[in-house]
């Protein structure tokens, strides 16, 4: 994959629908999530017709604010896991990333204040249609030893959806696909949050 990674959520879509490029346009995972589940899997597909699938996202109970996701390759093999880091997550959003069950990173909200400014905003008619333009959440992913692996931010847009994943340090190959499918999954869950 040639970074940066641009992540775009279809707009006029009833159910959350995501594709994620490389640097040279070529597409690494698209997704259309499914509504009215109990208990959430997400299918990831490698193509944008959703022929080939590529992973498996599983929650591990019916619709909980703590759940954890776990990442199925196609033989069902556990890959790993992402959970949101309980009601730390109210103030800034805060996931660890799984292999196992030990935390191998976390993702972390750079500055919760967007968040709040974002959503009061958006609230006052007419302005509320601007805030895509001035309040972008921006992601940090650390290794379990504080170290910033990749960076995930929103774009400015005014209607649409996009961000961009920037990557800082080295990772293995399971290391990447760990980190990708978790800022997916902690995109879908924030998805009314900025």
């Amino acid at each position: 994959m040639q970074y940066p990674l641009t992540l775009t959520f279809k707009f006029w879509s009833l159910a959350p629908q995501l594709s994620v490029q490389d640097a040279a346009g070529v597409t690494h995972f698209c997704i259309r999530q499914k509504l009215f589940k109990l208990k959430e899997v997400i299918n990831v597909f490698a193509d944008l017709q959703r022929t080939q699938l590529q992973y498996e996202i599983k929650a591990d109970r019916i619709i909980d604010f703590s759940a954890r996701y776990n990442f199925l390759d196609t033989n069902g093999k556990t890959i790993g896991a992402v959970k949101r880091h309980g009601l730390k997550s109210f103030w800034r959003a805060r996931y660890d990333i799984y292999h196992g069950e030990t935390v191998r990173f976390t993702i972390s909200e750079q500055n919760p204040w967007v968040k709040v400014m974002d959503s009061l905003f958006a609230e006052i008619p007419v302005v509320g249609l601007f805030t895509g333009f001035l309040f972008n959440p921006v992601y940090v992913v650390n290794r379990a030893d504080g170290n910033t692996v990749m960076y995930l931010e929103k774009r400015p847009a005014f209607l649409s959806r996009i961000f961009t994943i920037k990557q800082v340090d080295q990772l293995s190959n399971e290391e990447e696909t760990q980190v990708l499918l978790s800022l997916i999954m902690m995109l879908l869950l924030e998805r009314n949050r900025g």
